[in-house]
């Protein structure tokens, strides 16, 4: 399955928001992943932050920042998950980037084991 996570950074009014998405149009399931447009993605779901929590979370380490980026509604592999976290954190600490994209290929797990 390929995904793609949405990670903004709103700074004015100092929030952190993910947005999950897939492809499951299996049509879709083998094309390119550069190729794929917008909407060709379902949402699956999204989550706000505030940036002190992200702040003291980042503070504590990548770790932490997992453990705070994961809720009941977003839990990606660990694998993501710290992809995701390090993204947070470079967009926390940019004065110029407010979103970032991240797509991921469950296919290239397979090819790895790396999933946890």
């Amino acid at each position: 399955m390929l995904q793609k996570f949405v990670i903004s950074h709103d700074k004015s009014r100092n929030r952190f928001a993910i947005r999950e998405m897939a492809v499951i149009d299996k049509n879709l399931g083998n094309k390119d992943p550069s190729r794929l447009r917008d909407e060709d993605y379902a949402f699956l779901c999204e989550e706000s932050y505030s940036g002190s929590k992200i702040s003291a979370s980042i503070d504590r380490g990548l770790d932490d920042l997992v453990a705070t980026l994961r809720t009941p509604n977003f839990f990606p592999i660990r694998t993501y998950a710290v992809k995701i976290a390090e993204s947070v954190m470079a967009l926390h600490d940019s004065d110029d980037r407010r979103r970032t994209a991240l797509v991921f290929d469950d296919r290239d797990l397979m090819a790895t084991d790396t999933v946890q």
